[in-house]
């Protein structure tokens, strides 16, 4: 596989070695061996999947005392994901990384706990796939508004469909109070 980071170093963009001919093909999605060699030597708890039509924007979610590292990639079609680094006194605060992930680039992108996470569907539709360190807690679930102007993400498109909970997160600057977690995950 080939693994490449990204401008927040502990974002990785994986491209999974890929085995085809005119049949199909076959790819290891999750090897723990192998990515450990590369730095991502993690215990996934939890797998989850997501099927959303073409223009759905998911996010930007993140858990504050249950933090999740997520292992993303896409099964079927294509999206854009994005992580955002929230971790109090890292040089990225508040930089973003963007990455198109779809079924026929097969790209993993591993989000590390402390950072924001959301994506938005490029195809008419998405299966999104993804892996995560700790369990969901839906209780320690918060947001940062996908379009805050501080952090400047370039969604490709703007005629998005956001769900009411998304269009009621906060921008990261009024995050104030809830982010200190995050310091000790640097």
């Amino acid at each position: 596989m080939k693994i490449s980071t990204s401008a927040v170093p502990e974002v990785i963009v994986i491209a999974p070695d890929v085995y085809g001919d005119e049949r199909g093909y076959f790819l290891e999605t999750w090897h723990s061996a192998r990515y450990a060699e590369v730095g991502i030597d993690i215990k996934f708890v939890q797998d989850n999947r997501s099927r959303s039509q073409r223009g759905v924007l998911r996010g930007l979610h993140y858990q504050l005392n249950q933090p999740q590292g997520k292992l993303v990639s896409v099964s079927r079609g294509r999206v854009f994901d994005v992580a955002v680094d929230i971790r109090l006194g890292s040089p990225w605060f508040g930089h973003w990384v963007g990455e198109e992930l779809s079924d026929s680039n097969h790209k993993q992108l591993y989000v590390p706990p402390g950072f924001a996470h959301g994506f938005c569907v490029l195809s008419d539709s998405a299966d999104f796939t993804y892996k995560c360190t700790d369990y969901y807690a839906p209780e320690d679930e918060y947001g940062i508004l996908w379009n805050d102007p501080d952090i400047g993400i370039q969604w490709p498109g703007s005629d998005f469909q956001v769900s009411q909970k998304d269009t009621r997160n906060k921008l990261l600057h009024q995050m104030g109070d809830l982010l200190p977690v995050y310091k000790s995950l640097r």
